[in-house]
């Protein structure tokens, strides 16, 4: 049983930053790593970005890669993610999730567990 919550989404201006923080609790230490998902209204939850616990592996969508950093604070059992030059088409709702897979995924049916989500709205 591993548990997560999000925090940190909230309003922010296109071109500017928002970091947001996943905290894992239970069983973390059987997960190999955690992922960041998204979802707008009416769209398919999509892959934003994974990380590895033990080495720090990272695996980002197209889509985020050079504005968007996953990191992860293992002492502290928690993922991070920080967005800059946000784009309106990054509005979504943010989850995260772990995986106990031996590989990073952008699938999101080889991920175990979900948190419940934290809104992220850029305006134009």
């Amino acid at each position: 049983q591993v548990q997560l919550v999000e925090s940190g989404g909230g309003l922010v201006q296109a071109g500017g930053s928002l970091g947001l923080s996943c905290a894992a609790s239970g069983r973390t230490y059987a997960t190999y790593g955690m992922g960041w998902f998204r979802q707008a209204p009416g769209k398919e939850r999509e892959f934003v970005a994974a990380i590895s616990w033990r080495v720090g592996s990272t695996y980002y969508a197209d889509s985020v890669k050079g504005r968007f950093t996953i990191s992860r604070d293992n002492a502290k059992n928690t993922v991070y993610l920080q967005m800059n030059s946000l784009k309106p088409e990054d509005t979504a709702v943010y989850y995260c999730a772990a995986t106990r897979r031996s590989t990073l995924s952008s699938l999101k049916s080889e991920y175990d567990y979900w948190g419940q989500g934290t809104q992220v709205t850029v305006s134009s």
